[in-house]
């Protein structure tokens, strides 16, 4: 969460002063479009795979379709490899709080944070064969769910 300073450090004059505040509100308003998007509302701003290397239900199946995903909504997208030392506990931190969590769960896993801090667990990975989880793919990009966040993105 982020948190403002109240202070407006040394002005030397009192029309420095109300510049600095303008500037201050100018920013505030600016960061809170950024958060929420220019309507007030909240909006998508990353998408996240957790996945494997390995898997062929991550790569490159769901590694392609992240990137056409992220690249429909204007939003990068992150890659969360569980067998990396520097990737795997926010890939285990995100699935245990917001996806389908098990000792040894399922991968890959796909997530949308928003502007908001929510994050919405969208897709996991099915363990029987890649068509599967291909159709899954298929069945989120023909979604009403998905033409909403576009136009809500786009607008």
């Amino acid at each position: 969460m982020m948190h403002f300073d109240g202070c407006l450090g040394s002005q030397s004059s009192p029309t420095d002063a109300s510049r600095a505040v303008a500037d201050r509100g100018k920013y505030r308003r600016a960061l809170y479009r950024d958060m929420v998007g220019a309507d007030g509302h909240r909006a998508p701003k990353r998408l996240t795979i957790v996945l494997a290397q390995w898997c062929p239900h991550c790569v490159p199946l769901s590694v392609r379709n992240g990137k056409k995903l992220a690249g429909g909504l204007g939003i990068p997208l992150r890659l969360l490899d569980i067998d990396r030392e520097s990737q795997v506990r926010d890939a285990d931190q995100i699935v245990r709080k917001h996806g389908d969590d098990a000792p040894d769960y399922l991968i890959p896993q796909v997530f949308l944070e928003w502007s908001d801090g929510s994050v919405q667990h969208l897709l996991t990975g099915f363990s029987e064969h890649v068509p599967r989880t291909a159709r899954a793919w298929e069945d989120l990009f023909a979604s009403e769910w998905l033409k909403g966040v576009r136009s809500e993105a786009h607008s």
